[in-house]
């Protein structure tokens, strides 16, 4: 099919290069030139691992280009495929404006009967608004809205695109489920349809219900190392109990950070707010998770009390593994916390090389992990990057016998367990060593 991506940062890069790897004919579009030539000199905009080369095999066979050119984008498209990665503000607030203004500002270039399908992050009605935007303006054009919720995680993206449990998609019409199948059936044959609605409720409901497990499960965890528990341990009671399962989203660690899950988190709330509709539980999960981003702190203050003089190794700046984004990242935040405290800060991160404007001339940066780990008086995991696991080997060499490991998701444990290190995680006994 020919389609053409509107919106090219993570979402819409991944999503216009997977289709063509699967033999569709894409067009990317997106209004900024910078991006665009990167693109189509094989370069995505944002790290993500195996996407340049998937890029430039898109391009090379002939079915991947990308333009600013509206006109040239749309007009032999049968589907407009929407995914624009949604601007939100640090308070979680989405600028849902941006991406409705450039969708009505396309539509009027696109052939009649063509699908819009919205994949961009947008508070159920938002499609709706959409219908009876192009109903009042461009009637005649008889064009289709579908919903299919974004559904990718930064570092997994092209297998969580190409090999996904399952498909969900919110149409109207039998028609466009047919075209639609034409264009998901080479993906995945499981493909769950419903309302358009129900599809954009749906990924709300997804992420609330994975942001409440996090919490949950960070909430017990806390009680857990003031009890002498394991969190862990009482994660595997919880998932053998039949009514829960393995596969829950149970395991203690650090909090949700980004803005994806809160993100839904706050939609749900202005949808039942707009109606005057109590949602205690949903409501407090913010709180929660915010209250669970001081761990860090926490520990640090509970082993050390005055963190000025103390010198802190933080391993992983970047929001998550596998990618290169720094915003909204929970390890910067605890840099720029460390520095105001007086700490002395040594960071290593595998691809960040240009650091934030505020730490010029106030922590030292440092291209080998164990470099950063030198003299420390205690190392934290701001970042699981898999590459860690090997350097942790190599502690004993070059670190202090007294030194402390933070590591809220237990991503060193199996490497450290014998090294007789204090080594402190989420959920673990306060007195617990490893």
């Amino acid at each position: 099919m020919k389609v053409c991506v509107q919106g090219l940062w993570h979402l819409g890069s991944v999503t216009a290069t997977c289709l063509a790897s699967v033999h569709h004919d894409v067009v990317g579009l997106d209004a900024d030139k910078i991006t665009i030539d990167s693109l189509n000199q094989g370069k995505a905009p944002i790290f993500e691992p195996g996407l340049d080369e998937l890029i430039v095999k898109g391009i090379t066979a002939g079915k991947l280009h990308f333009t600013t050119d509206r006109t040239e984008a749309v007009s032999k498209a049968e589907v407009l495929w929407v995914t624009f990665d949604t601007p939100v503000n640090d308070d979680d607030q989405a600028d849902v404006e941006f991406v409705m203004n450039q969708i009505k500002g396309v539509l009027p270039l696109l052939a009649d009967q063509t699908i819009v399908l919205v994949s961009s992050q947008m508070p159920v009605g938002s499609i709706r608004k959409l219908e009876e935007f192009a109903l009042e303006n461009l009637a005649g054009k008889q064009l289709s809205f579908a919903c299919s919720p974004e559904n990718l995680r930064l570092g997994k993206a092209l297998d969580v695109f190409l090999k996904p449990d399952r498909i969900i998609v919110g149409i109207r019409t039998d028609d466009a489920r047919y075209k639609l199948e034409k264009l998901l059936l080479p993906i995945n044959e499981r493909i769950e349809w419903m309302s358009v609605e129900s599809a954009e409720m749906t990924k709300h409901a997804i992420n609330a219900f994975l942001a409440t497990s996090v919490t949950f499960a960070n909430e017990i965890a806390s009680i857990c190392e003031m009890v002498g528990a394991d969190a862990k341990e009482v994660e595997r009671g919880l998932k053998s109990e039949q009514r829960i399962g393995n596969k829950a989203y149970l395991s203690p660690g650090g909090p949700f950070a980004g803005g994806t899950l809160a993100r839904d988190i706050e939609f749900l709330g202005v949808a039942s707010r707009a109606k005057q509709l109590m949602t205690p539980l949903l409501s407090s999960v913010r709180s929660s998770n915010d209250e669970h981003k001081q761990w860090v702190r926490r520990k640090l203050l509970e082993n050390f009390g005055d963190m000025k003089g103390v010198r802190v190794a933080v391993w992983g700046l970047t929001y998550k593994p596998n990618t290169n984004t720094l915003r909204r990242s929970l390890a910067v935040e605890l840099c720029d916390w460390l520095i105001e405290q007086g700490a002395i800060v040594h960071v290593h991160d595998p691809v960040i090389q240009q650091f934030p404007e505020q730490w010029r001339g106030r922590l030292a940066s440092h291209v080998k992990a164990l470099d950063a780990v030198f003299e420390a008086d205690v190392l934290v995991i701001g970042t699981e990057w898999p590459e860690f696991r090997e350097a942790a080997k190599h502690l004993l060499s070059v670190v202090k016998p007294a030194l402390i490991v933070i590591d809220a998701n237990r991503h060193l444990l199996k490497v450290v367990a014998t090294f007789g290190l204090k080594y402190i995680s989420v959920g673990t006994p306060l007195t617990k060593k490893v």
